[in-house]
């Protein structure tokens, strides 16, 4: 592990030894994970065909980058968010929790060719496939478009104490100074930070602000977010998508 300083310019690699994580072994056809995102859409309460947003560039763009299947996965993401911006704070983290906890886990190598990689929820879904700092970005992101304050919201990079290695949630803070629930890919239980106990707080960041731990409170505050490289480079993609 990296020292405190280093953390803080560039998030280290998150190796893979989860034990939960079978179903990257498995092979699924592009029919069967089209079938499975229009299910996930008519469980959401609504069908993918009457997106009103379905002809912005962003879906041919998808589709001609990732493939049809991958159009699906966008598809009932935008629906999800567009769908259920009257719902309560809970009913929101439930939803995103489960949703992107569908895609599969895989590693940056894998994906995307690199040792590590910060995909956009976009990149994410394009892939069908995600690691863990995938996972919570996109599910912050999914958040704040639901309109999520960002001030409840962090990004949050632990230790897995039982697997020895590092890992990423996403931390709600239901009022300021409370115990935040923590949205995972490993444990998929939304529950309160104190009830994992398997899990040690290291730093935590949202769109503008950058804290390191101080146990297990919201953390001493150390500057702004685009001090992580890998943070900015994100950021400037969503930027290039955001243009389609």
């Amino acid at each position: 592990m990296r020292s405190g300083q280093d953390c803080i310019d560039h998030f280290p690699q998150f190796p893979v030894r989860l034990r939960d994580i079978a179903i990257k072994r498995r092979s699924w056809s592009c029919v069967a994970c089209g079938l499975l995102w229009l299910l996930i859409a008519l469980w959401l309460g609504f069908v993918v065909a009457g997106d009103p947003e379905a002809d912005s560039g962003l879906i041919p763009w998808v589709k001609e980058r990732y493939g049809e299947a991958a159009a699906e996965r966008v598809s009932a993401w935008r629906q999800l968010m567009s769908g259920n911006l009257n719902r309560d704070e809970w009913s929101k983290l439930v939803l995103v929790n489960d949703f992107f906890n569908r895609l599969r886990f895989s590693t940056d190598f894998k994906l995307w060719g690199k040792e590590d990689y910060w995909a956009t929820p976009v990149e994410a879904l394009g892939k069908g496939g995600a690691d863990c700092e995938d996972y919570s970005i996109a599910k912050y992101f999914t958040l704040r478009e639901l309109g999520v304050p960002d001030d409840k919201l962090r990004i949050m990079y632990v230790k897995a104490l039982e697997l020895d290695q590092a890992h990423m949630v996403l931390a709600y803070y239901k009022k300021p100074g409370s115990i935040p629930v923590l949205l995972d890919n490993i444990d998929k239980a939304i529950v309160p930070a104190d009830q994992r106990p398997d899990l040690a707080p290291v730093y935590s960041f949202n769109a503008n602000d950058l804290w390191l731990a101080k146990r297990r409170g919201r953390g001493e505050h150390v500057g702004t977010s685009d001090r992580i490289g890998l943070w900015r480079d994100l950021r400037k993609r969503m930027d290039i998508e955001g243009e389609q």
